[in-house]
């Protein structure tokens, strides 16, 4: 090869490995999620670069607290990745109707998520989706079977064989009942109202007429959920009212608590605390043959940065995230939060599976709170906080606490005055 050849042989080389460099393109994501940086980096990243050639992917979160308003500052400033980690309903809604986020009917995948998956980034008319449905997480109760074997206790499918199991727990003492506590107030109403509430209430069937303001927070299947809480307090073991969420945790996971009124995102954890063995009931229905309803909330999601200057390459991401590959990975290696697609995943921690097999038994929904219905004061969410530990300690009536809700729902609420 004379010196002229080699050299043109060279500088062919370098134009080919140029233009392939040129051919790349990096996605940045912004997240709150920093605890799953590993996850992205080791498993969903690699897998995705390993089948789109061309594209590779940056996975850069903030801090939790922080993450709404270093998101907003560099949205501001031009500054933010390409692709946008969202939150359910208010804050993603506001970053839609803003500019920030290009919205994503057009997007093929997007019909792979049902309305109520897609609900919680979507606009109020419905008109516009703006997010992937990534994860929910579901309620139920998580339960020591062990202790349940002990005392030769059913799983209960009732309102009464759950409040029978309560009775033989507490009678026999070996074990507190359930383990929860109304310091931090917030669990009373996730995992106790917005638990218990859909069998009465009928899922999303009285959320949207909550919203549209054809029932009240007055109606008998509003009001019910607190009288069954009230009842409740009995079973929480001594000192309860000073109980803070950790606590509760430690009670259960030491084995001191027969059943934890939980949300699926304690899997992980508990799997590592608890050394026994568990297992997990969905919400008990009033009357043997009902059908049955639970809080499948959603939880994250992601979306396009409308001025990202590479849409292409965003949309076949987003695409990926819709695909089952991406739903099986991410379920897998985050046991308690669940795909939202359609298509079903095989999971495979037991408790997780558990949880998930209740989607195909019963109707799903979300915190009756979430959407719309907590942007005024008083904020509808924190006063179900308030209302559920008032009627766990018994220091108003259900009656009273649908009362007072109503009027504060009212008083801002046009469908509800």
């Amino acid at each position: 090869m004379t010196r002229n050849t080699l050299k043109l042989a060279l500088l062919t080389t370098a134009l080919v490995a140029t233009a392939a460099q040129a051919q790349d393109v990096t996605l940045k994501i912004e997240s709150w999620r920093n605890d799953d940086l590993t996850l992205w980096q080791d498993k969903i990243i690699p897998a995705f670069e390993a089948s789109h050639p061309g594209i590779k992917v940056q996975f850069t979160p903030s801090a939790p607290a922080e993450y709404n308003a270093v998101l907003n500052s560099k949205l501001d400033a031009g500054s933010a990745g390409d692709l946008i980690t969202c939150r359910p309903f208010d804050a993603s809604l506001a970053l839609y109707e803003a500019g920030h986020l290009a919205g994503l009917n057009d997007l093929d995948a997007m019909s792979n998520f049902s309305a109520v998956a897609k609900s919680a980034w979507t606009t109020d008319d419905g008109s516009v989706t703006f997010c992937v449905p990534m994860a929910s997480v579901i309620h139920g109760f998580i339960y020591n079977k062990e202790a349940f074997e002990e005392l030769g206790i059913k799983v209960p499918t009732t309102e009464a064989e759950f409040f029978a199991a309560l009775d033989k727990i507490k009678e026999d003492g070996t074990y507190i009942p359930m383990a929860m506590g109304t310091n931090d107030q917030w669990e009373a109403a996730t995992m106790g109202y917005n638990n218990i509430g859909p069998n009465y209430w009928k899922g999303e069937e009285g959320r949207n007429a909550l919203i549209a303001g054809e029932q009240k927070l007055t109606d008998p299947q509003w009001v019910a959920p607190y009288a069954a809480l009230a009842k409740w307090g009995a079973y929480l073991g001594d000192g309860y009212e000073a109980q803070t969420y950790p606590d509760s945790q430690n009670i259960f996971t030491l084995g001191r608590a027969a059943i934890y009124p939980a949300g699926s995102w304690e899997i992980s954890g508990f799997n590592a605390q608890a050394d026994f063995e568990m297992g997990a009931f969905k919400p008990p229905v009033q009357n043997a043959g009902d059908t049955c309803y639970i809080s499948d909330h959603t939880d994250i999601g992601i979306g396009m940065n409308a001025k990202t200057a590479n849409p292409e390459a965003a949309r076949t991401f987003l695409a990926w995230v819709a695909s089952p590959e991406f739903a099986a990975i991410f379920g897998n290696a985050l046991p308690g939060f669940f795909p939202l697609s359609n298509t079903p995943v095989e999971l495979e921690d037991p408790l997780a599976k558990e949880f998930a097999s209740w989607r195909g038994e019963c109707e799903s929904t979300i915190r009756s709170t979430y959407q719309i219905l907590s942007r005024g004061t008083p904020n509808l969410e924190n006063e179900t906080w308030g209302a559920s530990v008032a009627a766990i300690k018994g220091t108003a009536t259900p009656e009273e606490l649908g009362q007072k809700l109503q009027q504060g729902l009212a008083s801002w609420y046009a469908p509800q005055k």
